[in-house]
This record gives structure tokens, sequence and C-alpha cells, in this order.
């Protein structure tokens, strides 16, 4: 019986399986964040100072309609472009720091916008979502156990980049040194979602992600 031949399977070798596609960044859609920014919508712009640019709110973000903002905000995680994606993390991040007891009910209206983000599989957007999240879990009390139960649509593709050592080139730089290595950065996020989402948290992470070792545990 003779061997069987390239292309004897779509996908497939003599030398083994091809490429599953698994990494390949997903073409990126027009955001609702985008729309309602260029309508004018949103209570902010462009700010110059000798640090560079930053995001000036136009009302007192303590008295902003969070589950109105919050969910279109990270809707702008999806963005690469300027001004769009650095209006959308910045007011993310500023919304987030001011939210206090705001941010926590409205975490169901976060889930799609953060899958979104994720399944572009674009290491630029991955890196930024994965640093939003951290400040996300930090940024009220019991806003980490909020999310457990969301962690099965939150990190299919967590898992699948877990093992991935490379940087995302992202340029942008939030006050942080320049953490862009998706890996590394995966492993921050499950160790803060393990730290601020009480006992059910490892158990539900390494249901998820298998080869994840818990931080508090070891």
């Amino acid at each position: 019986m003779s061997s069987p031949t390239k292309g004897a399977f779509k996908g497939t070798s003599p030398g083994g399986p091809g490429k599953s596609g698994a990494f390949k960044p997903r073409k990126l859609k027009p955001t609702q964040f985008r729309y309602f920014y260029e309508r004018g919508d949103f209570p902010i712009q462009l700010e110059h100072d000798t640090k560079g640019n930053k995001i000036a709110w136009k009302v007192d973000i303590d008295k902003l309609d969070y589950h109105y903002y919050l969910p279109l905000f990270f809707d702008g995680l999806c963005e690469k472009q300027h001004p769009y994606d650095f209006f959308a993390r910045a007011g993310i991040e500023d919304m987030l720091t001011h939210g206090k007891k705001k941010v926590l009910p409205v975490i169901p209206q976060l889930i799609l916008p953060i899958k979104n983000a994720l399944n572009t599989r674009d290491p630029t957007i991955v890196c930024t979502t994965l640093k939003i999240l951290q400040k996300l879990v930090h940024s009220g009390p019991r806003v980490g156990e909020a999310l457990v139960p969301y962690y099965r649509q939150i990190m299919p593709v967590l898992n699948i980049f877990k093992q991935q050592n490379f940087n995302s080139g992202d340029g942008i730089d939030y006050g942080q040194q320049k953490r862009q290595n998706v890996g590394d950065l995966i492993v921050e996020t499950l160790e803060a979602f393990e730290k601020t989402g009480g006992p059910d948290a490892f158990i539900n992470i390494k249901y998820m992600i298998p080869t994840y070792e818990s931080c508090l545990l070891n």
C-alpha cells in the first residue's frame, strides 16, 4: 500500500497536521464605540500636557451612567486606530479608578465586549484587554468574584495563548512599564483572578486552563 501523499487530507501532510489558524488574528469590525465617538455622544476630548496626551472629561466621572458608558468603552477595546484606541482604554481606566461601587453591577454587560476583544486573537488587543482585566478585578469589592461565573466565556482564548511568549509590539504605555508579552500577561491575569475571585476561583480557572498552577496554594 502506498504511503499517503501530501494533501491526502485537507490541512495535513506526511509531516503532520497543518496550522489550525488558532493564533491568526480575526478581521476587525467597526465598533459601537467608534460610531458613538464620531457622533459626538461621549463627554470627552483630547488634552495635551507635558506628559503627552490625556483624556479630558467634560463632566464629573462620578456622575456618569456606568451602565451606559462603561460597556461602550469596553467595546472600544477592539480598536487599534488613533484616537479611538486611546480614548477607549484611557476612558476605561478613568472609570475603573473612580467607579467605586458603580462597577460591580455592570459586570454582566462587560462580558460580551471582553470576549469580543479576546476573540480578535490580535496580540496588541489581547495584551491591552488583559491589562484592563487586571485593573477591573481590583477596581472594587467583589468584582473579582462576580467574574467567576463568566470564566467559561473569557478563558478559551487565554488557554490558546498561554504558552505563547511573544510581544504584541504595542507602543502604547499607560503609565506602567511596557508589558507586552502575551504569555506572561495571561499568567499575571489568572493570578489576579485567583487572588480576587474568592474560594471558587482556582477550581474554575483550573477547569478551563488545566496547566494553571495556583499562586496561593503553592
